[in-house]
């Protein structure tokens, strides 16, 4: 488990007194003993919650279900969170060099049916059966549900299965952030991107997805609480990534190196340290995945 206790990872950006430590909140004596829960000013006012009102209710329970879900220790997911995966999508055609899923899609599960026609995009109406009862669910982990190659009539038949399941989290995640604008999205989506590195021309060569700097502002403009960065495979970044990150204002940031020898323009582990350090200073709640020596550090 984190370092960090519950209430020091959902306090996001708090300003702390002189001389006292970020994470630490100092409350009445009255309240002890008591349950207490730290919502942002801005949070609240955004959603005119009242603590007898529903909205606050659903608020409370969305962040201590993903509290709970945030603390298990092992996982065999793709992010520590995910209690399942469902693909009602799979396929994708951004060609990234460190694909996992198409080596997969190509390789093991080449004489599949779904996957008879190589990693091409294709819909799976038999998914469209699938119940859920609450957890974390990745949607599309097999491909990019939001990448322009994929039809609006898929994703509205995704999002609007979503919408039978409201006790159930649905986490998506995509290199085509932009298209998050144009739906409508059920209060238990989490909205994800991968943001690998904020520098284009280290991703020159890399995908034919958008470029990074694209995602970045698309995440900046998203009008969504519940945002999540995935910084993984990690490549070579800015002085400023961490700046960039913090405008996305994520309620969590995955980091980590590729896992499959790929020999990318990896940053040398000390930077990448830096990194997660100083968005945990600043706040942020940083899960750590795959962190090692880059492939050319000695």
């Amino acid at each position: 488990m984190e370092e960090e206790t519950i209430v020091e990872k959902f306090v996001s950006k708090l300003k702390p007194r002189e001389g006292t430590e970020v994470g630490h909140i100092y409350l009445p004596k009255e309240f002890i003993g008591k349950e207490v829960v730290v919502v942002p000013k801005d949070v609240f006012s955004k959603h005119e919650l009242l603590p007898q009102g529903n909205g606050f209710k659903l608020l409370l329970k969305r962040h201590r279900s993903l509290c709970k879900l945030i603390e298990r220790e092992h996982s065999t997911k793709m992010f520590s969170i995910v209690t399942e995966t469902w693909n009602p999508v799979t396929g994708c055609l951004h060609h990234c060099r460190y694909c996992w899923a198409r080596r997969l899609a190509e390789t093991k599960l080449k004489n599949s049916k779904r996957y008879s026609n190589g990693f091409a995009p294709r819909l799976n109406k038999g998914e469209f059966s699938k119940r859920f009862k609450g957890g974390v669910v990745f949607v599309s982990d097999m491909g990019d549900l939001f990448g322009e190659f994929i039809p609006d009539e898929w994703i509205e038949l995704v999002l609007k299965h979503v919408k039978k399941f409201p006790n159930t989290f649905f986490l998506f995640l995509t290199k085509n952030p932009l298209r998050y604008h144009d739906f409508d999205f059920p209060e238990n989506a989490i909205l994800g991107a991968t943001i690998e590195t904020d520098d284009n021309e280290v991703y020159a060569g890399i995908s034919k997805a958008p470029k990074p700097s694209e995602r970045i502002k698309a995440m900046m403009e998203l009008d969504w609480d519940a945002k999540f960065v995935s910084v993984e495979p990690i490549l070579d970044f800015s002085l400023r990534f961490w700046e960039k990150i913090e405008r996305i204002n994520p309620l969590m940031v995955y980091i980590g190196y590729d896992n499959y020898g790929h020999k990318l323009p990896e940053p040398t582990l000390d930077r990448t340290l830096s990194l997660v350090k100083k968005l945990r200073d600043d706040g942020f709640l940083v899960l750590r995945k795959t962190i090692r020596r880059a492939w050319h550090e000695k």
